[in-house]
């Protein structure tokens, strides 16, 4: 059997049913195959690194494996953004490159680049196959490796005479690999529990790794038996529904809201579980840190300690070590009632909420996220990337159950968001899938419009559009007191810009461009009855600032 054919095998008993790219002449046997595959189906993106972020997407939304595929040169190095957006969000996918012959390596040959060894620092592991027979071995480790642990992409490069090399290989044999999750030191949970039984003012840090653990029902159960108050990271937005009594909210100096930094900086034990203490969570650490005393439980042992030393380091599952949390406290007859601090979260976090119901023309920001928290059900996936569009939506945004909120985190990915949308839609197709986007992400990866119509697949994309590249132009106006290069209106009449509707109807899909606060709510729904690929082009007040600082005791707001 062709390598070539065996490796769409192999896709199907790995349960991949969705494979996202661009078919070239160094990938064509692998296409060959994939056509008369009556499991796996494809969709073509428009841009390498598209394919990418719609794997990474599709996996975010559904919890399933998806494949990027892409020929060799260009095609394989646009593969690299993607690649790093998803590793850094540990989202597991598998990306599988064409190459030149193998015969043609290291002689400058056309479209041939050593791309396993490019990518080895922004993925979980790379491969180049160069022997035929050490294909099945090899990817076979590919998707355990994706999964196990730390989730993360791993890439497959197939030299072209690797893909129509003849091997032998046994359909009925082959299995995907297991592994085991690593379990709690029952000791360190024990003295968990007494840290906190110890405290005066207890947090625990939901970090997206619980949520892929899948562990939100337990965190959940384990909080509200012990009383804990819980701050979420801005990966774990959804783990915890907004409205709990619990839910103290997002600790950060941009995502960051008001009351849960100033609940965080009266605490004296901290709890992370499944969180890497980004430095968008931290901000400055002589503030972040101060006297406290932090227990830090992760899957990945090397981010115990990597930010700073932590008081009590636990390697596991964030699963079973929330579940030896729960079991183990009850066991010792262990149970904390609320603190005064925690018996006030609800009606605090509502006094400190930030402000949205301008009715102000131009619209005000934030307008925007009320409208979509009051458009959207608690079903739908929201996407988004960098930038102020995407750090209002961290703030402002309300979401009340896990896999909904799917931002690009670690990496803030302009272009991301679209894509990534695309993916969500073909995993969970009974979900709305929405990206939020300011009008300079949208440009990134705007031809992605034309996957999703090709397609059929009615995902939404609203603009938050200000005519700027506004992060950037925040910080230099603040950090260096000058204004260059960020305008993308052509000029400050708002009459002069690039116009998104005509662009999205071009492609084949739906737009309507709104000017007014009160216009939103209903593009909105025309957007969801359209049953159509929408674009809803949002024209917001051009100079609006976005809260943020440098140490989350400092956080600067500028609207009232």
């Amino acid at each position: 059997m062709l390598v070539a054919e065996v490796v769409v095998r192999i896709l199907e008993e790995e349960g991949i049913e969705a494979a996202f790219g661009i078919p070239g002449a160094a990938i064509n046997p692998i296409y060959k195959y994939l056509a008369r595959s009556k499991i796996i189906k494809h969709y073509t993106a428009r841009h390498e690194e598209g394919a990418v972020h719609a794997a990474d997407g599709y996996y975010r939304a559904s919890g399933k494996l998806a494949v990027a595929i892409c020929t060799s040169g260009p095609a394989a190095t646009n593969f690299v953004t993607g690649l790093y957006t998803a590793q850094i969000d540990s989202v597991p996918l598998v990306a599988i490159t064409g190459n030149a012959s193998t015969d043609q390596f290291g002689k400058e040959a056309f479209q041939c680049v050593p791309i396993a060894e490019i990518v080895k620092p922004v993925v979980k592991a790379s491969y180049c196959i160069t022997e035929p027979e050490d294909m099945v071995s090899i990817l076979q480790t590919a998707f355990r490796v994706s999964k196990e642990g730390r989730p993360g992409p791993v890439l497959i490069d197939l030299p072209l005479d690797v893909q129509l090399a003849e091997i032998e290989y046994d359909p009925v044999s082959y299995k995907p690999l297991t592994w085991e999750k690593p379990k709690p030191d029952s000791k360190k949970i024990d003295l968990a529990l007494d840290m906190i039984m110890d405290a005066r003012e207890p947090v625990i840090i939901m970090g997206g790794g619980v949520i892929l653990a899948d562990a939100c029902d337990e965190l959940r159960e384990f909080v509200e038996y012990m009383s804990l108050p819980v701050v979420t990271t801005y990966m774990a937005k959804g783990g915890l529904p907004a409205g709990h009594p619990l839910h103290v909210g997002h600790v950060g100096i941009q995502v960051g809201q008001p009351y849960a930094n100033s609940f965080f900086l009266n605490t004296d034990v901290v709890l992370g579980i499944g969180c890497r203490f980004t430095d968008r969570h931290t901000g400055d650490l002589s503030v972040y840190r101060g006297k406290r005393k932090f227990v830090h439980i992760d899957i990945e042992p090397t981010q115990i300690g990597r930010v700073f030393p932590s008081d009590l380091g636990i390697v596991s599952d964030a699963k079973l070590a929330i579940n030896a949390l729960l079991k183990r406290s009850q066991e010792r007859g262990l149970r904390r009632g609320p603190t005064l601090e925690t018996m006030g979260i609800p009606k605090k976090r509502s006094r400190l909420t930030r402000k949205t119901d301008y009715d102000d023309y131009p619209i005000k920001p934030p307008r925007v996220y009320q409208e979509l928290n009051r458009v959207f059900d608690d079903n739908t996936l929201f996407y988004t990337g960098c930038g102020l569009a995407q750090i209002w939506s961290g703030q402002l945004q309300e979401v009340d159950m896990p896999r909904r909120y799917l931002p690009s985190g670690g990496a803030g990915t302009l272009g991301y968001e679209l894509p990534a949308a695309i993916g969500g839609k073909v995993g969970c197709p009974n979900r709305t899938s929405v990206a939020v986007v300011g009008d300079g992400g949208f440009m990134f990866m705007a031809q992605e419009l034309a996957m999703a119509a090709q397609y059929d697949l009615p995902i939404i994309v609203v603009i938050v559009n200000n005519g700027y590249l506004s992060l950037i132009r925040q910080n230099q106006k603040y950090a260096y007191g000058c204004e260059y290069g960020v305008k993308l209106w052509y000029d400050d009449s708002g009459h002069n810009m690039t116009d998104f509707v005509e662009l999205a109807e071009a492609i084949g899909c739906k737009g309507e461009r709104v000017e007014r606060a009160g216009e939103i709510q209903g593009a909105l729904q025309r957007a969801i009855e359209s049953k159509r690929p929408y674009v809803v082009d949002i024209i917001v007040e051009r100079e609006t600032d976005c809260s943020m600082g440098a140490n989350i005791a400092e956080v600067r707001e500028f609207l009232d």
